[in-house]
């Protein structure tokens, strides 16, 4: 028996399913810069349809999302001399896709640099300080089943109401998961930008569904 199974035999199952998948990102990396014929095809194979799962969730377009994971896989197969391994290969084509759907989302929105504006998110007061608006706690409306699919159709359109720029800061970090540093590496702006977007995102998004609980 060998060493390699008798090390798994005391690992976790996730340590195991870690391990086997960073064997397999080694080897894809040394095909790729070996040249190997057969590279780009494993190469779509792993990570194909996750590229694509980001690339339309930052998109919100099935044909955008294709062009996108073909030119990320493409490029980091070209540009493979770049990866040094700091990081897993997986992080780096990561960056490469959400990069590339973040260019390709500005430029269908006309590159969009629209900002969302503080004073739009907060409560406003009068000079007695005073909510303008009677504040409602609609968390309990959230939670009745018949609401369930309008939410997610009112939160889907205020999530593509977004400019280009927040919109992918927050599903990285929200959706995705991607750590403040990750995204701002990806997309090439500061780590207080990454941060502002998306807390304001988070206040926008409130703010919508609040308008619609409150006359749900």
């Amino acid at each position: 028996m060998s060493t390699l199974v008798l090390e798994d035999r005391g690992m976790p199952r996730g340590a195991v399913r870690e391990r086997a998948k960073r064997d397999r990102d080694e080897a894809l990396v040394r095909q790729l810069r070996g040249g190997d014929r057969d590279a780009a095809e494993g190469l779509v194979r792993e990570y194909g349809d996750r590229a694509y799962r980001l690339a339309f969730r930052i998109t919100g377009n099935r044909e955008d999302a294709e062009e996108v994971a073909q030119d990320a896989l493409w490029t980091a197969a070209r540009k493979i001399g770049m990866f040094k391994g700091e990081s897993a290969f997986g992080s780096w084509l990561y960056r490469i896709t959400a990069n590339a759907a973040y260019q390709k989302l500005r430029g269908r929105r006309g590159r969009d640099h629209a900002e969302i504006s503080w004073e739009a998110l907060l409560p406003q007061f009068t000079e007695a300080g005073r909510h303008v608006e009677p504040v409602e706690d609609w968390s309990g409306k959230a939670e009745e089943p018949v609401l369930h699919s309008e939410l997610r159709d009112v939160l889907a359109a205020a999530v593509e109401a977004l400019p280009a720029d927040y919109r992918t800061a927050f599903l990285l970090h929200d959706v995705e998961g991607m750590p403040n540093r990750e995204i701002a590496r990806s997309l090439g702006i500061s780590l207080p930008a990454v941060k502002s977007r998306v807390h304001r995102s988070r206040l926008f998004l409130r703010q919508r569904l609040g308008r619609y609980l409150a006359v749900a």
